[in-house]
C-alpha cells in the first residue's frame, strides 16, 4: 500500500518548514497557489514545508477547492461551518457523508482526493433478503447505516450491488470490498468457496474465489478477509477501471455467490459494499 507521506504525517496542520525562503518566493502568492493546485492533496501538504511563502500559498482556498468535488456544497450539512477549504477537505476524508436517503456513504481518499462510495446493505440486492425466516434487518451502533442485514439461514447465498462510474473519479483503478461481521453463531462458510464477480453489466466479469473464514494456510488462489480499523471485516471482490470521459460511464456490478454446494449458512452481518481506489503496489 502506498504511504500517505505528507498527508498522514502532517494532515491539516502542515509540517516543519524546511527553509525560510526559496527561489520561488519572488512569485506572487496567487501564482504559487495556482501551480500547487495542479498537484495532489499529498503534494500540497508537502509544499507547505518548502518555505513560509509556499506554506501560505499551499494552504489557500484556491488550492484546496480544486481538490473538492464540484458538488461539495450539497454534501456538507448547513449546520457545519469550516474555517477553510482545507479543513472542509479533511472533514470529507475523515467523516463519510450519508447520501441517497442514507443508503450510501461518500468520502474522499486523503492522499489523492479520489472519490469513495459505500453501498449499504439496503442499497444492494440480497436474494431472500425480504423474507424474515432467511434474513433479518437490524440496527447496531457500530454500523455506518441505520440498518444492516443479518443472515439467519439460507442455502442459496447471493448478493449483488451496482455502481455507475460517473459517481467515481475518472481514470482510476478501484477495488470493491464486501464489508461484514460474524454473529455469535455463524456456520456454513468453513472452507466454502464463494464466487466473487466484478465487471461491466452486459460484459464478461472477472471472477475469483473468496472465503469468509480467516485462514493462515488456506486454499491456493483464494482471497481471504482482513480486519478493518473500524472493527468490521472486509474481503475484496475484485477490481475495475474508470475511463477518462464522464460521458463514457458504465454500470459496474459486484457480486458474491454460493449456489452450487447449497449447504445451510448462518451468521453473517452485511454492512455493504465499499468501493475505493485500489492499493497499487
Amino acid at each position: 500500500m502506498a504511504k500517505n507521506h505528507g498527508v498522514e504525517s502532517w494532515g491539516e496542520g502542515g509540517g516543519k518548514i524546511v527553509s525560510d525562503s526559496s527561489p520561488f518566493d519572488s512569485f506572487p502568492e496567487d501564482c504559487i497557489s495556482k501551480i500547487v493546485s495542479f498537484t495532489s492533496p499529498r503534494d500540497a501538504c508537502v509544499a507547505t514545508t518548502v518555505s513560509k511563502a509556499f506554506e501560505s500559498a499551499a494552504k489557500s482556498d484556491v488550492v484546496w477547492e480544486t481538490f473538492l468535488p464540484p458538488e461539495y456544497a450539497f454534501l456538507v450539512p448547513r449546520s457545519r461551518d469550516y474555517a477553510s477549504k482545507k479543513k472542509l477537505y479533511f472533514a470529507l476524508c475523515d467523516e463519510p457523508v450519508r447520501i441517497d436517503d442514507g443508503t450510501k456513504s461518500f468520502w474522499l481518499e486523503k492522499a489523492s482526493g479520489k472519490r469513495c462510495i459505500m453501498l449499504s446493505a439496503m442499497n444492494i440486492s440480497i436474494v431472500w433478503g425480504d423474507t424474515p425466516q432467511y434474513w433479518k434487518w437490524i440496527t447496531i451502533p457500530e454500523a455506518r447505516f441505520k440498518r444492516v442485514a443479518e443472515l439467519l439461514n439460507v442455502c442459496w447465498f447471493e448478493i449483488r450491488g451496482r455502481v455507475n462510474t460517473r459517481v467515481l473519479s475518472l481514470r482510476t483503478r478501484y477495488s470493491a470490498y464486501l464489508v461484514y461481521k460474524k454473529a455469535d453463531h455463524c456456520y456454513g462458510f468453513d472452507d466454502v468457496a464463494i464466487e466473487a464477480r466484478v465487471g461491466v453489466v452486459g460484459h464478461e466479469a472477472s471472477t475469483r474465489s473468496i472465503c469468509f473464514e480467516m485462514d493462515d494456510e488456506g486454499e491456493m488462489g483464494w482471497i481471504y478477509p482482513k480486519e478493518r480499523e473500524d472493527g468490521w471485516m472486509e474481503i475484496e471482490l475484485g477490481e475495475f477501471f474508470t475511463g477518462g470521459d464522464t460521458m463514457d460511464s458504465h454500470e459496474i456490478e459486484m457480486s458474491a455467490l454460493e449456489t452450487r454446494e447449497l449447504g445451510w449458512k448462518r451468521g453473517l452481518i452485511i454492512q455493504g459494499i465499499e468501493i475505493r481506489p485500489a492499493n497499487i503496489q
